[in-house]
């Protein structure tokens, strides 16, 4: 097909409370390589499944040119999940099983269809993943998060889709496999867009095109060129404001001078003409006139400010609402020395490597970077240290005064509202104040009473950072597994600046180096080939 593309025409959503998410949106999408960018909750992802034919829109319509693959951000998977369910390809496998066990039934052909080949084609997109110690039949469960993502990325590719259609590829992903993400897309032939908040990945697009409070706009460039304007855009946007602001000043200050000074005028006419003993029919005249007058030039004045008011109103709305976003600061202090974590001879489950044994100190103010490729066994660390999970031998010693965010936000129940997981972890902060605390991270009013299911995956992530940063007991120790994935830049930055003056201990796991280093660790924690390797960068006061 030469032609591909998706076309939103007048395209609505609104929310089943009735709010409307985003409306009259008309856009394009061809063969350029295409990055969808937003602020979190603006309903990037749905949009993303309106685009894939998963969610049909309020009003409007969008139009496929071809077969559509979407990737959701979450690879959700049943508990009797494989490789081969991740990786969309379990029905025809199964298929083409039964078939070569002498089944004749023709929706088994049917759903083999060209692909005979499927196996060995798995097999090598599983090489290039560099998963090739995986098969179809491995269980999904016994997968890291990044290794989960790789499979559905390998089956996204073997889908020979015409558009594919990524929410948050990179999440989870270590640093050389999201190069070869990016690699990988490169190659790819046909429609794609990428829904995410991952730069270098973004300035590998041809194009970007953002979602805001404004509708969509689109930026023939990739992410640096799309930051640049954007910032030179806002900066216009918010002078012309202020321009019809001061004109509308202006023009007000100069409509009461008139007023003033004709009114002096017809006073100082009427004053002469009594002087004078002018009859009264010519004062009456003379008074009707500058009545009238005086009536023409309020109309006039009148019909110019609502002119003025419109002008400023227009403005405004290209000035586009975005509430700044902020994290309390957490009321922590304790001696340096005070030891938070001791693990002494410890083994941890599911990994095979050099980094399945390690010891570790951690100190009351020691802050870590845990850094190593996917399957490592970082989140596994995390999960033995947080009392998730047992590990096989060695002591694991951790104050009970911890808090442990994982990357699948178990700690937030998705049947429950925001403000009722929060009230339950907070019990001594009014109402008032979770509250405020909530809207200054973006979640307002409306969404913190809805199920915190169907919120979108950033609103879920700072939700349940909120329940757990915000507890009637501060923790001591942090336990942060990818606590930047599906933040918005500026969400991330609030995150950064609030674990920068945190003054108890912190691990957090990333791959994104940036925001490490924008923590201000005391240390890196290796997974290398030899093992686990703490490199000091600083000492911890």
């Amino acid at each position: 097909m030469t032609n591909i593309h998706l076309v939103l025409h007048d395209v609505s959503y609104a929310l089943p409370d009735g709010r409307v998410l985003f409306s009259g949106l008309n856009e394009q999408f061809d063969m350029r390589p295409t990055g969808l960018v937003g602020r979190n909750g603006v309903g990037k992802t749905l949009l993303a499944r309106i685009l894939a034919g998963l969610l049909p829109p309020t009003s409007g319509h969008c139009r496929r040119s071809g077969s559509v693959h979407y990737l959701a951000q979450q690879v959700g998977h049943p508990d009797d999940a494989t490789v081969a369910t991740l990786a969309g390809v379990k029905h025809t496998l199964d298929a083409l099983a039964r078939i070569e066990s002498g089944s004749t039934a023709m929706e088994d052909f049917d759903a083999v269809g060209d692909d005979w080949d499927l196996p060995s084609r798995l097999h090598l997109a599983l090489e290039q993943s560099g998963l090739s110690h995986l098969d179809a039949d491995t269980p999904a469960s016994v997968l890291s998060g990044g290794e989960a993502m790789r499979v559905s990325l390998a089956g996204a590719m073997l889908s020979n889709a015409d558009f594919l259609i990524l929410d948050e590829p990179s999440n989870h992903l270590d640093r050389p496999n999201r190069q070869a993400l990016i690699e990988q897309l490169q190659r790819w032939p046909r429609g794609l867009i990428v829904v995410s908040h991952d730069r270098r990945l973004l300035d590998a697009m041809q194009r970007i095109v953002e979602l805001s409070s404004l509708g969509l706009q689109r930026y023939g460039g990739n992410y640096t060129f799309y930051a640049e304007a954007k910032a030179h855009e806002r900066h216009n946007a918010q002078e012309t404001l202020a321009e019809r602001k001061r004109e509308r000043q202006r023009e007000a200050r100069a409509m009461r001078k008139q007023v003033e000074r004709q009114e002096r005028r017809q006073a100082r006419g009427y004053r002469q003409g009594k002087e004078a003993n002018q009859a009264k029919s010519l004062l009456d005249g003379q008074k009707e006139r500058s009545e009238a007058s005086s009536g023409a030039l309020r109309r006039h004045q009148a019909a110019r400010l609502d002119q003025l008011n419109q002008d400023v109103k227009e403005a405004a709305q290209q000035v586009e609402k975005e509430a700044p976003i902020a994290l309390h600061d957490l009321p922590v202090a304790q001696p340096a020395k005070r030891r938070v974590a001791e693990l002494d001879g410890v083994e941890l489950p599911f990994v095979a490597q050099a980094t399945r044994a390690i010891s570790l100190i951690v100190s009351g103010q020691q802050r870590l970077g845990v850094i190593g490729p996917n399957g490592c066994g970082k989140s596994t660390l995390l999960r033995v240290m947080a009392g998730r999970i047992m590990p096989l031998a060695g002591v694991c010693k951790v104050t009970p005064e911890r808090a442990y965010l994982d990357q699948q936000l178990e700690n937030l129940d998705p049947a429950k509202t925001v403000l009722e997981q929060l009230r339950s972890a907070n019990r001594t902060a009014t109402e008032a104040d979770l509250r405020m605390r909530l809207a200054q991270l973006g979640i307002d009013a409306q969404k913190i009473a809805t199920p915190s299911g169907s919120l979108s995956g950033g609103e879920r992530l700072k939700a349940a950072l909120a329940c757990l940063l915000y507890a009637d007991t501060p923790p001591q120790l942090l336990l942060l597994d990818e606590p930047n994935n599906h933040l918005d830049l500026p969400s991330a930055e609030a995150l950064e600046a609030m674990l920068r003056s945190y003054q108890g201990a912190l691990i957090v796991v990333s791959h994104d180096d940036v925001f490490l280093d924008n923590l201000d660790l005391t240390d890196r924690l290796l997974a290398t080939e030899q093992g686990w390797q703490l490199e000091p960068l600083r000492s911890a006061d």
